[in-house]
Parts: C-alpha cells; structure tokens; sequence
C-alpha cells in the first residue's frame, strides 16, 4: 500500500529542499538567475536556499506548505495573497525575466497566488499536484481571497492540464523572457479560479 503524503509548514531546515523544488518549477530559470547573484566561491543552489530562509518576500519558508512521504519531502507548495491595489513600480529595474511574470500578477490583484507548484520526478503522477492545489484553496479561503491564481509557461501543457482540471482558466499572457540556451519559449499564462469549499477534484 502507498504511503499517503502528510502536509505541514516548511521550517529553516527545509531551505534547500525548497530551493531545488523551486528550480524544478521553473525549469532551470531559477537557477541562472540565481548564479548571477552568487559572489566568487558561491553556487547557484547556495544563492536559492539563503533566499528560501528569509523571513520576508515571495520565495520564503514562511510561505511554503511541505508535501512528505513519511520522512522524505516530495513536493512543496508556495503562494500567497498579492497586494490589492498591486503596485508595479520598479518594474522596469527588475531582470528581463521577471517582469513579465510582475505585470501578469499585477491583474490579479487580491487572489492567493500560487506561487510555485512543484514535485520531484521520482513522485509524480501520484496526484500530489491535485493535493497541494486543494491546501492552496483552503489557504485562499482562510484569508479570504475571492480567487486563486497561478501562473504557467505555454510549453508546460502537463502543468496546463492540471490546472484546467482544477478550475482555473486563462484570463492573460505575456511573451516569456527566457535565456536563449533554455530548451523552452512562448508566453506566460495567467490562471485564476473562484475560491470553493470542498476538494477541486
């Protein structure tokens, strides 16, 4: 019999686990950003976990839901409800790559944003994906958010399907700023869904 996963908040100690679910959920983006930001003698993976210890901002611990399998974390989810008005000034000083993902969270402002969605290969296709979009209703629903957002790349059509399942639709996309040397290319897409009581699926 399969082990059902159990669901808690991520800790300090959970920072590296996070940084690497966080690069699997962008596709290796993370990653090249964050070797940007390493100094001499640092790793990128080094630079995603100091991130993923702070107390504040989007990619924190405080933010984060831990999916395990008896003592192995298996997937994560991080979200939040964005500002309502959603202030977009400073943009234009961000990373190329991140802008469009600031403007496309910019049109929903006051949803609980999923952040990142992620799993490790090794456990997929067990339905943790359809677990953690419920903790993430559930979470909209504790702050009283009216919706539910997420952002996916076009390529992603797993992620896609998922979502749809879930309730989400598309209402906006922007053209997807990527290094030239990463595999994928066309548009961020955003999706929202109305709060619920009950499971999604």
């Amino acid at each position: 019999m399969t082990t059902p996963p159990t669901f808690r908040p991520a800790t300090l100690a959970d920072a590296a686990a996070l940084a690497m679910l966080v690069d699997i959920a962008g596709e290796g983006a993370p990653n090249r950003l964050w070797l940007d930001m390493a100094g001499p003698g640092h790793s990128a993976l080094e630079v995603g976990r100091e991130r993923a210890r702070r107390e504040e901002g989007g990619f924190s611990y405080r933010h984060t839901t831990i999916a395990e399998i008896g003592d192995e974390i298996v997937a994560c989810l991080i979200g939040y409800r964005l500002d309502d008005p959603y202030d977009l000034s400073g943009v234009d000083e961000l990373p190329a790559m991140l802008q469009p993902l600031v403007r496309l969270e910019a049109q929903a402002p006051g949803t609980w944003y999923v952040n990142v969605l992620a799993t490790f290969t090794e456990h997929r296709g067990m339905g943790l994906g359809m677990k953690l979009l419920d903790v993430a209703n559930e979470r909209a629903r504790e702050t009283g958010a009216p919706a539910a957002s997420i952002i996916v790349g076009s390529w992603n059509e797993g992620a896609g399907r998922l979502y749809r399942r879930a309730g989400y639709e598309q209402i906006a996309s922007e053209r997807a700023v990527l290094p030239p040397d990463l595999p994928q290319s066309g548009d961020w897409i955003l999706m929202t869904r109305p709060v619920t009581t009950g499971a999604l699926a």
